[in-house]
């Protein structure tokens, strides 16, 4: 029987009860400045756009990554002005339609299985820590996250050109969006019926081809910078780092945050059911499995969110394969997930991670902001010394910490090598903080893991407060704690 088409108002009516929950639950955070890459990257280079149409960025380093995200937040600020909130706002509409595509590709993957199994990674999706923090982030992984569930649910109805101009936007939102479109065109190739409808799936290509000379041309570099281009490829592709990145997704995906609870449904699933042997679930497998590998051996930074598009598969997954067990069981399994990515959001793990993993970054940022307002107050006219990005943070008020400008040296790191470098004559102002995620119980005090991040990851353990006073002759005049993060001033004189 052919399955009734949804009503545009019932899309709409979805799509506003999923917004409501997104825009409610992250109201607390629509004026937090800018994180990270946020205030490195991407932001910078939507702000070229909007105030001068560059399009190759020149207020930060050119690379890869192709201007979508970019433009959409540069024509937001055209229509509605420039501010956080704005962009904030803006990233929280795309977070919002990925939780409809994912409700609708749960639908459809879900078909004829008992319960309503297509709720459960709705809500899984919304309360993991991951997806939380890059709802509201002016970065490319969740926009892709979003054209990647749309792209696949287009497909699976047959819809080529659809899915082909959806596979086009994924790859215009992060070039890793490439994956998907060969995998797709692959599988055409192969399907005689459609195979006629592979060509389609060149336009993604052709967009990227586009993007790609415009960046060599402007740059030199194909990539844009050489730096990342070998940080991304030629340090990444490292063996022994390529092989523990390869673990380390596997462990986030299928073990951390209670996932493991979902995880044995579906081994448990596979073992007794056919119901992940179906066509549109193998190219989802297919999809999901590739996508792992490649933000394996690709991005120096190994940063969870890269797995951003493949975790509404996995939920998804998750579900079907509770949905065939006893209610009792399906219940506890739920829960178990859904208790470990709350408790997720708000605990961090003992070993480091990226801030932007759960509410760590707010942390972060407010201890930054405590920092920058003090620093304006009471260092307007020295030279501020310390990394980025705090650096960043500290040179352009529109990232939301300063009402101006402030002077600053920027260092590589607070490594002690790094540090001990500096002439301490010229040195009047130094402003330490936990870039690291390491507290007294971290496994970063077992020395057998330290050496191992020396040698691989090239890890220095920062320059503490007796080795800045022998070195630099400062003293600490303002220290603050948030949860296990910190953040130090040292100043010649006290204020």
């Amino acid at each position: 029987m052919r399955q009734r088409a949804i009503r545009p108002a019932t899309y709409l009516f979805f799509f506003g009860s999923f917004a409501f929950v997104v825009f409610l639950t992250h109201a607390p955070y629509f004026g937090l400045p800018y994180f990270w890459d946020e205030l490195g990257q991407f932001v910078p280079s939507a702000l070229d756009i909007f105030q001068h149409g560059w399009w190759v960025p020149h207020s930060a380093v050119p690379n890869a990554h192709p201007p979508g995200v970019m433009a959409y937040l540069a024509a937001v600020w055209k229509i509605f002005g420039y501010s956080i909130a704005a962009t904030r706002v803006a990233m929280l509409v795309l977070a919002s339609l990925t939780a409809l595509f994912t409700f609708l590709l749960a639908i459809r993957l879900c078909r004829g299985l008992p319960g309503a199994p297509a709720l459960a990674p709705l809500l899984l999706l919304l309360l993991d820590p991951l997806f939380y923090m890059q709802s509201m982030m002016a970065q490319l992984d969740m926009p892709a996250m979003l054209f990647t569930v749309l792209a696949l649910l287009l497909f699976l109805e047959d819809r080529h050109l659809a899915a082909a101009l959806a596979s086009t936007a994924l790859v215009l939102a992060k070039e890793t969006g490439a994956l998907l479109p060969l995998i797709l065109a692959g599988v055409l190739l192969f399907d005689r019926p459609r195979a006629k409808f592979a060509a389609y799936y060149l336009a993604p290509f052709a967009a990227l081809a586009v993007w790609f000379f415009v960046l060599w041309r402007s740059t030199g570099q194909l990539f844009g910078d050489a730096g990342f281009t070998h940080y991304n490829l030629g340090y990444a592709l490292h063996p022994v780092r390529a092989a523990l990145c390869l673990i380390r997704r596997i462990y986030y995906l299928f073990i951390d945050d209670f996932r493991w609870a979902g995880s044995l449904a579906i081994f448990l699933t596979w073992k007794r059911t056919r119901i992940f042997l179906s066509r549109e679930w193998k190219i989802t497998r297919l999809f999901l499995g590739a996508h792992v590998v490649m933000v394996s051996v690709l991005g120096g930074a190994e940063l969870e969110r890269y797995l951003l598009p493949v975790l509404p598969l996995l939920y998804i997954a998750m579900a079907a394969a509770w949905s065939t067990l006893r209610p009792l069981w399906r219940n506890a399994g739920l829960a178990a997930v859904a208790a470990g990515l709350l408790i997720g959001l708000f605990v961090n793990p003992p070993y480091p991670f990226p801030f932007e993993n759960n509410l760590a970054m707010v942390d972060f940022v407010e201890l930054h902001r405590d920092a920058a307002q003090y620093l304006e107050a009471s260092y307007p006219n020295k030279t501020i010394y310390t990394a980025w990005p705090l650096t960043g943070a500290l040179r352009d008020p529109a990232f939301g910490y300063v009402t101006k400008k402030l002077a600053t040296f920027e260092t590589s790191d607070f490594g002690y090598s790094t540090l001990n470098s500096l002439d301490p004559k010229g040195v009047d102002v130094l402003v330490l903080y936990s870039r690291t995620w390491e507290p007294r119980w971290s496994v970063l005090q077992w020395p057998l893991v330290e050496r191992f991040l020396r040698h691989f990851y090239l890890y220095e353990p920062q320059m503490d407060a007796d080795q800045v006073r022998d070195h630099f002759g400062l003293v600490q005049v303002r220290r603050w704690d948030q949860r296990g993060q910190w953040i130090e001033i040292y100043s010649s004189t006290l204020q």
